[in-house]
């Protein structure tokens, strides 16, 4: 549920009631600008702002982005500094506060028993560095990642609490010498850094080796898992071995791409199942196998809590609630090569014909992957780019087919769209799970949409006590 469709509303929500409410880290520096220049309504992020250990640096972005009563409904918004390996120190600034205000709207007054994470993506290397510190800054509880190997968190989370400066290692296509993403705690919020708490750190895998192999070496062990199914929302691994598509072009799955649950529960840390989870029996086989509790993305995705913009909402409880939603799984939609799951909606980016009338350009650029140039240098290029400047950057043009723009449609799912100066306004582009059995059953249960309370209520009628996770 990245880019604010798990936003502060609903994590809080779920926190509240006495579960894992996860707020998403992918893109808060965009949507925090974009708010503030909205206008900010109801003040919320203001108010989170005005908590941050640095008030210089909250001044800072606010005399940059506020626009005091909202700028113009079809006025662009501001371009934002793009992430780099090296990112300009306004983008870092701008991306530690747009994942502390986040955070800190999700936890505010809950009291110490309300526990609160945020969810991170292995393939958005280059915001990791700071959204986790914005994060930590606010008391994070848990942070979850996947969509990758997330072996170098565990130690970076440890060098943030210590106040030092924290790195992980980049993916650089081609490179020959090894590159780091960082962020240095104390150059950015100098005698204004507090203490931090290292929270803890779940990793998302698809697959018991994995698991195993983040185990063996306490480096780079977690405090848990999260087994993240096929049928989940949003990216998913790729099938194991040579990709096979079945007669509707999605990857066929198996019994390797599969997790062992005996062997994850022999490991001896706590996991959670995520991917088809989404019913009040899928909870109790999921306790049965082991697990602790259950990680569930669409139930909330679709509930009135979710950050989920009231059209693209009600478009979907619509399909719903006439058996006509489906969700695709397309091997080729992101950029980043793994599969993810689009909600084929009339009017959306999921049509092609829809896609292909956008102006093909990557400007949020979250998705860029960085690469090695022949001169040494590094370059970065988007598979969803233009296609003769990705070329231009090496890449060939089989990897830019079906690709789409990820970045634009997401923040466009949220209400939070471009408006371009020739007056193209962004399509929304909606991820869901695949499972919608639960779905089915709450919007015969509350004809008009349900509340994140009413989920976990669904979710825990046969086991109450469950722990959940709404991500």
């Amino acid at each position: 549920m990245g880019v604010a469709v798990s936003g502060w509303r609903l994590a809080r929500e779920v926190a509240q009631a006495g579960h894992l409410g996860v707020v998403s880290g992918t893109a808060m520096d965009a949507v925090l600008s974009r708010v503030l220049q909205d206008g900010d309504p109801g003040g919320h992020y203001r108010r989170a702002l005005a908590h941050f250990p640095s008030p210089a640096m909250a001044g800072r972005v606010l005399e940059k982005y506020f626009v005091e009563g909202g700028k113009a409904p079809d006025a662009p918004y501001k371009p934002i500094p793009k992430l780099t390996l090296e990112t300009a120190r306004a983008g870092q600034e701008l991306a530690v506060l747009g994942n502390f205000a986040e955070v800190w709207l999700a936890k505010e007054d809950l009291g110490t028993d309300a526990v609160v994470g945020i969810n991170c993506l292995e393939k958005v290397q280059m915001a990791t560095p700071t959204a986790l510190l914005g994060a930590m800054l606010a008391g994070v509880d848990y942070v979850l990642m996947g969509a990758g190997i997330p072996r170098e968190i565990p130690q970076l989370l440890r060098a943030l609490a210590a106040g030092r400066p924290g790195s992980i290692t980049a993916d650089v296509a081609g490179g020959s010498i090894r590159r780091t993403v960082s962020v240095d705690p104390a150059d950015l919020l100098g005698e204004d850094l507090p203490s931090l708490v290292r929270p803890d750190f779940l990793a998302i895998v698809s697959v018991d080796q994995l698991a195993s192999y983040l185990h063996r070496d306490p480096d780079i062990r977690p405090d848990g898992f999260v087994v993240e199914r096929p049928p989940a929302g949003g990216h998913s691994a790729p099938p194991r071995g040579k990709l096979q598509l079945d007669e509707g072009g999605e990857p066929v799955y198996g019994s390797r791409d599969e997790a062992d649950l005996a062997k994850m529960a022999a490991l001896g840390l706590p996991f959670w199942m995520a991917g088809a989870y989404g019913t009040p029996e899928q909870v109790a086989e999921a306790l049965r196998a082991g697990a602790v509790g259950v990680q569930v993305g669409t139930l909330f995705a679709l509930s009135l809590d979710s950050g989920l913009a009231a059209g693209a909402r009600g478009q979907l409880l619509d399909q719903l609630r006439s058996g006509e939603l489906t969700v695709r799984n397309d091997p080729r939609a992101s950029p980043t090569g793994f599969p993810f799951k689009v909600a084929t909606l009339e009017g959306s980016a999921s049509q092609t014909e829809v896609y292909e009338a956008r102006p093909r350009l990557c400007d949020l650029s979250y998705l860029r992957q960085p690469y090695e140039r022949e001169d040494g240098e590094v370059g970065y290029r988007c598979a969803s780019e233009p296609v003769h400047m990705y070329l231009k950057k090496g890449g060939t043009e089989e990897e830019t087919r079906g690709r789409k723009c990820l970045c634009n449609g997401l923040m466009a799912n949220i209400g939070l769209g471009q408006h371009r100066k020739d007056g193209y306004v962004e399509d929304i582009l909606v991820t869901l799970g695949q499972d919608l059995a639960g779905a089915k059953e709450l919007i015969k249960r509350y004809a008009h949409g349900w509340r994140a309370v009413h989920a976990l209520q669904y979710l825990q009628e046969h086991l109450p006590g469950v722990r959940l996770a709404a991500v």
